[in-house]
């Protein structure tokens, strides 16, 4: 089969990530003798400077990791509400959504203490080891993929007049990043050397690791960030609001390890985070496919994949959160997903359908049950564009400029995942990730390490990015914004509430045979990122071996699309219902099929779809292979 790049194969450690930097800076440390833990602590680092615009060290990170002859365990990175973070503050400041940018919108940051727990628990490396590349590219420049660029000027006038501390960073001399110049971060770079200062002397490597802990929870990171939290800064509710970080809320708050969500299908067992992520929506797509499968790639096929990630998405919508408890386990039985099947016919349905798992009733949001109109964005099929951001897309206004509504004072500015905007004359053959309205769809980031040993991780870092908040000036990094994916309304699974985490889409896998890991993928996507990864996965466990190995570029390469028929999770929190976007290299005669039956289909460029990330090993052979997305044209695997 011709892919754009071969899977790479070998016997000594692979490293796909979203950025050719993070891939090679974690393949160095395991040639250095570091093992894959150490790996993607240092390719994670290295990724915050390189896709700034798409993760940050204040951001989140869910992390799964399968030690060679351990179990599969989740380390949990997502950061909770701070104590101040109470629906009626939100609602006393006359807000009906959190903000999708800003410090209302910041959790206590969770990416940082992760890595620490995985470096301090699984790693070999002392941090200066493995913190030196980043250190490295932030304080000597790294040449910048286009798209960092293409964000800094979509907000260029609010960081010009409003967030000035992000335009030192990012507008050096008036101008923004781009390709052939070498971008710097020297305040970052001055974090990390700092805090490396200020543990040299703790002791030996585990006691340096937790020293950094508490200087992060504790010390002059958290004394910079609280500040950070308490200016008035202007947010997608056109007002300026300050946050709800405290001292107490960093002090009090640790990453924390858990079992993972799994589920068996066809000799493979599929590992995710649990229900206060997105994680689950895979297990129940694959809980609902029928016992034999349509001809992989036809209509019937895509059909069945659609329909069937609408009822799991509703069900998210329903019951996945941290603010209760969550069925999970009636979630995925047999008796109840064979219920849920009869509800996929012919045509495509344009309810949001959530099930009554064990009798419970379920409660769906009050924008979820239409109350939102068209402040959700909600329109029907071929009636054009909204006058809000569709799902996924930056919010920024698509009349009178990409800053025009933070002028304006209205909800218009960036907000959700970052999807990076480039202007339609941009495309040209070869160039991934152009939608048909001018934006790409590919956010946030992926990174997947397995080493000789057999120790494999995936990891979904995202938040803190560029255009979320102003960079703290102390710092060189900003605070994140995921208390945007919680509700205001009370009572619901995914309510805000203090201590608690805002369910998030990131949603790393790993996949077991006969108990063995085999595979660790992922990709950034908000909302699309398990219908993504569905697709992929569908497509190595059907399509089978190749060369020896699993045909892991293969199933990436291959077309995919996804749907926005639920409510979003960023703000503005939009739907689109019957929606169905391809890509363009998908069969004609499959788009004109699935029209018939009823979804709104759009068609995108041909590399529009996902940014898969994906490592494996044979544990027969110890084969280890991995492939990366060519969307983009920034993720890369490499491996020996």
């Amino acid at each position: 089969m011709f892919t754009t790049r071969p899977t790479l194969q070998g016997t000594f450690g692979m490293v796909s990530s979203t950025h050719w930097l993070a891939s090679q800076s974690a393949m160095a440390v395991l040639e250095s003798g570091g093992n894959a833990y150490d790996a993607a602590v240092a390719g994670a680092f290295v990724l915050h400077v390189v896709e700034p615009h798409l993760n940050g060290p204040a951001g989140e990170v869910p992390i799964l990791l399968a030690p060679a002859g351990g179990e599969v365990r989740v380390l949990c990175g997502q950061g909770v509400a701070p104590a101040g973070a109470t629906p009626a503050h939100y609602r006393g400041l006359g807000l009906e959504l959190v903000p999708g940018t800003g410090p209302l919108a910041a959790a206590v940051p969770g990416a940082f203490d992760a890595w620490m727990l995985l470096l301090r628990d699984h790693g070999t490396k002392r941090l200066a080891d493995v913190l030196a590349y980043a250190v490295g590219y932030a304080e000597h420049g790294h040449a910048p993929v286009e798209n960092i660029g293409a964000t800094v000027e979509t907000v260029r006038e609010l960081f010009e007049t409003e967030w000035t501390s992000s335009a030192e960073v990012y507008l050096p001399g008036g101008s923004a990043p781009r390709p052939g110049r070498l971008l710097r971060n020297p305040a970052l770079a001055a974090t990390w050397r700092r805090l490396l200062a200020e543990v040299a002397g703790a002791g030996d490597r585990v006691a340096q690791i937790e020293a950094a802990r508490e200087v992060w929870r504790t010390g002059f990171i958290a004394e910079a960030l609280v500040r950070q939290a308490g200016r008035p800064t202007l947010d997608t509710s056109g007002e300026r609001h300050t946050g709800t970080l405290t001292a107490a809320d960093l002090a009090g708050w640790s990453a924390t390890y858990e079992e993972p969500a799994t589920y068996d299908w066809n000799g493979w067992r599929v590992c995710k985070a649990g229900p206060w992520s997105q994680g689950p929506v895979l297990l129940q797509q694959l809980a609902l496919l029928p016992h034999e499968l349509p001809r992989y790639g036809s209509a019937d096929y895509v059909h069945l994949l659609i329909e069937g990630c609408k009822l799991a998405m509703a069900d998210r919508e329903a019951w996945y959160g941290d603010a209760a408890e969550v069925p999970l386990r009636e979630l995925l039985s047999a008796r109840y997903n064979a219920a849920r099947r009869e509800l996929v016919g012919d045509k495509a349905s344009y309810e949001l359908r959530p099930g009554t798992p064990g009798g419970r009733t379920p409660r769906l949001c009050a924008y979820a049950r239409g109350a939102g109109g068209d402040a959700l964005g909600q329109y029907p099929p071929g009636s054009g564009e909204p006058t809000v951001a569709v799902v996924g897309e930056p919010a920024h206004a698509r009349a009178g400029g990409p800053t025009a509504g933070w002028a304006a004072g209205s909800t218009a500015g960036w907000a959700g995942e970052p999807t990076v905007a480039k202007p339609p004359t941009s495309a040209v053959p070869g160039e991934p990730e152009i939608s048909p309205d001018g934006t790409s769809r590919g956010d946030t980031c992926h990174l997947d390490v397995v080493d000789r040993w057999g120790n494999m991780v995936a990891a979904t870092p995202s938040g803190g990015w560029l255009q979320s908040n102003p960079v703290v000036p102390e710092l060189g990094f900003p605070l994140g914004t995921r208390l945007q994916m919680t509700w205001l309304e009370q009572g619901l699974p995914n309510s805000l509430t203090p201590g608690r985490r805002p369910r998030t889409t990131l949603t790393p896998s790993i996949a077991l045979r006969d108990g063995a890991p085999v595979l660790a993928f992922g990709t950034p996507g908000g909302d699309q990122q398990d219908q993504w990864q569905l697709h992929f996965f569908l497509a190595v466990a059907l399509r089978g071996q190749v060369r020896g190995g699993l045909d892991l570029q293969g199933a990436i390469d291959a077309p995919n699309w996804h749907n926005d028929s639920f409510p979003g999770s960023f703000f503005p929190r939009g739907t689109r219902p019957g929606s169905v976007t391809v890509e363009s290299r998908t069969d004609p005669a499959v788009v004109t099929e699935l029209r018939r039956r009823g979804h709104d289909v759009t068609v995108g460029a041909a590399w529009s779809e996902g940014r898969l990330c994906a490592v494996a090993r044979d544990p027969e052979t110890g084969i280890l292979s991995a492939a990366a997305n060519p969307r983009g044209m920034q993720g890369y695997a490499v491996g020996r």
